[in-house]
């Protein structure tokens, strides 16, 4: 299977077309057509992820018992890159003289992780919208979407090569646009997924500037190559420095870090199963994989072994206490937990920068399952308890009574973003900020605790205004149906259990032996478990719990808090700074896509008005005076020359029925006397 990879992004594409042209004529409308490939490829992933950890413990196994020659010996062929190389095949796309542009697959731990995580989180979505979007309008439409928002993905993953990689990055972008926009007979919905499409465009100009230097740079496409390029010895820095920052606004763009994360929250405008799949495994951790996956640019240009500040850690720090920060005065659930995966990806960022690439990537592998839990279990509360509303101050409230499988399995999603113990998000967490206090990234570390408890505090709050308290919406809630529960109850085993593949003090450090690269990579920090910095984050998730309790589930606390913003001014301007989203939606929209648009508008108006509008009233004079010209031409000449032929005819008709008697006798004369004129005419002139 990890030769025969390309069939996993096959097989969805497939299931695109098979879906626009047969799903209609389905008993389920082509829902099991996504259903059936995205559960093969599901299948597909498995085995090609047992497959490379078979690869590795025979590679491991073979090294058994060398001794310290060995073992040293070992090391050596590491660092020139003989150590579990990933499976390449590829093929040439087109060429250009003597170069050759090639597509294909690149199979390493990093890619079947995702190719587990993306297929996984898919195919629970293609089940729950069974049920969460029966008789849209647009359902057929809705799954041959999911399916190639799927392929796309896949397709990212497996590129050997950052050309590839690219078109599986704009496709994504694509494909977010169409389900973002799903519902686009609203306006709010279609300039939800304008403004994505637009927000991360910016952020894809960089990135297409990165790859277009890293090639120039390395000589090559080839992603094991830059890497290796990057690392070596005579590596340009001021080119890998470029290319670095480059590729970073990239990420920034796709993975919603500041400043450009303010597409995100408004992507929820989209159904919540896209929501989900955006959030957990495609969209946003698009450009956190590609971080991870030409990391060595990252390393070279940003000198992250040297520790301090660099840019990829300072952006990552940033977007976490900002987008935490904004979850607080969110209303709308979906809007909560999405400025919790704004600042969950800030995380994952800074945890690049930092040198924590386990860590980022094993807080990739378990946020995918705790986030798309709760997002589908927000959509479940709307679906069956709030009559398709996501206001929790409005409509919710008490639903715990109600709807017991979404609270208990929202409960767990909700503990395991906090980073409570044995919980996944809280091992995974717990890499990062061990590796940046470890490696001279001391003051990213406290970033981080700051970060968890805010985390703590704010879903201690979602979880008070849609659980508990007395049900405020209308109607009957209940339980939802079990296509909606049964993902539940799977994302949320995987919430608990996900975070034991790199556990350390019970000596499970599997993900990081399976996932890291052995091949081209940068000599990363490899943390031990710090028991003080973990005991120390739990204490502060709990407080933060304790607070969240203590002003939430206790009116009288909670009325004091609310009025401290309506006496105290630092407090009022620090709630409106909030409310208003750091006014960077007011300079984007309000400013800088004003100045172009106005500009542009009024232009455009005055070339309609003196321009285009000038060239229809001449073309319509002209076309006027024309037919004046034909109209005289007609009626003079023509109809005057059509009229004496006429006249001519008829005279010369009259003439010749003079002639024509009907007498046989007289036509035999004229006949003969004709013969007669013709004959001496050819004997005078012959």
């Amino acid at each position: 299977m990890l030769d025969a990879a390309w069939i996993i992004p096959l097989i969805p594409a497939l299931s695109f077309v098979a879906i626009l042209f047969f799903g209609k004529k389905m008993p389920r409308q082509g829902s099991e057509i996504g259903i059936v490939a995205i559960a093969t490829t599901f299948v597909l992933s498995c085995v090609a992820a047992v497959q490379w950890i078979q690869r590795v413990n025979r590679y491991e196994g073979s090294h058994q018992g060398l001794g310290a020659l060995g073992k040293s010996l070992m090391l050596s062929t590491q660092e020139h890159g003989a150590v579990v190389k990933p499976v390449v095949h590829s093929i040439t796309w087109w060429q250009n003289g003597a170069f050759k542009f090639g597509i294909g697959i690149q199979i390493d731990g990093l890619a079947v992780m995702m190719l587990f995580v993306v297929t996984l989180i898919s195919l629970l979505v293609h089940i729950y919208s069974t049920a969460y979007m029966k008789g849209d309008i647009r359902f057929t439409y809705f799954y041959a979407a999911l399916s190639l928002f799927t392929a796309s993905m896949l397709i990212l993953v497996v590129a050997p090569n950052t050309l590839q990689l690219l078109v599986g990055w704009e496709l994504v972008g694509l494909c977010s646009f169409m389900l973002i926009g799903h519902w686009w007979e609203e306006g709010a919905n279609t300039n939800a997924a304008l403004k994505a499409f637009l927000t991360t465009r910016t952020g894809d100009i960089g990135l297409m500037i990165g790859v277009i230097i890293t090639f120039f740079a390395a000589g090559t496409f080839n992603i094991v190559g830059i890497n290796q390029y990057a690392l070596s010895p005579g590596a340009d820095h001021t080119l890998m420095v470029v290319g670095a920052s480059c590729l970073l606004i990239g990420i920034i763009g796709k993975s919603g870090q500041f400043p450009l994360h303010t597409w995100l929250p408004d992507a929820m405008a989209g159904p919540t199963p896209v929501s989900a799949l955006i959030h957990a495994a495609t969209m946003v951790v698009a450009g956190v994989y590609l971080g991870a996956r030409v990391y060595g640019v990252f390393w070279s240009g940003f000198n992250i072994g040297d520790g301090g500040m660099n840019p990829m850690a300072v952006i990552g720090a940033i977007t976490i206490l900002i987008g935490a920060a904004l979850a607080f005065v969110q209303d709308d659930i979906k809007k909560v937990l999405a400025y919790s995966t704004v600042s969950q990806l800030g995380y994952m960022v800074m945890g690049l920068g930092v040198g924590s690439w386990v860590g980022a990537v094993f807080h990739l592998f378990t946020h995918a399952f705790f986030k798309a839990l709760l997002f589908l279990g927000a959509g479940s509360v709307s679906h069956s308890g709030s009559h398709h509303s996501f206001d929790m101050k409005k409509d919710m409230g008490g639903l715990r009574k109600y709807m017991p499988i979404t609270f208990w399995t929202f409960l767990i999603g909700s503990a395991a973003l906090a980073g409570i113990a044995p919980l996944a998000g809280f091992w995974s967490k717990d890499e990062i900020l061990a590796t940046a206090g470890q490696g001279g990234f001391e003051l990213f570390a406290i970033v981080g605790l700051v970060g968890a408890f805010l985390t703590a505090a704010y879903m201690t709050r979602c979880v008070y205004l849609t659980f508990f308290g007395e049900y405020r919406g209308h109607g009957q809630p209940h339980e939802s149906p079990k296509a909606i529960t049964v993902p539940l109850i799977v994302l949320a085993v995987f919430s608990v259990f996900a975070g034991l593949a790199n556990a350390a003090p019970l000596g499970l450090e599997k993900f990081g032996e399976y996932v890291e690269p052995k091949f081209a990579f940068p000599p990363v920090i490899v943390p031990t478990f710090d028991y003080g910095l973990a005991g120390a984050s739990l204490f502060i998730v709990l407080s933060a719990i304790g607070v969240g309790v203590f002003l939430w589930f206790r009116e009288e606390e909670m009325h004091a808090f609310k009025g401290l913003t309506k006496r105290n001014v630092l407090a009022r301007g620090g709630y409106a700074l909030l409310v208003n989203k750091y006014y960077l939606d007011d300079l984007y929209e309000g400013v800088i896509v004003a100045g172009i648009k106005g500009p542009i508008a009024r232009a455009s108006y005055w070339i309609n008005q003196n321009v285009i509008d000038a060239v229809v009233k001449g073309a319509g004079l002209a076309a006027r005076a024309i037919a004046g010209g034909t109209y005289t031409l007609d009626q003079d000449v023509l109809d005057a020359g059509y009229d004496g032929l006429a006249r001519e005819t008829g005279a010369s008709g009259g003439l010749l029925s003079r002639v024509q008697t009907g007498r046989l006798q007289w036509y035999a004369l004229v006949s003969f006397a004709a013969i007669g004129v013709f004959s001496l005419a050819l004997v005078i002139f012959r």
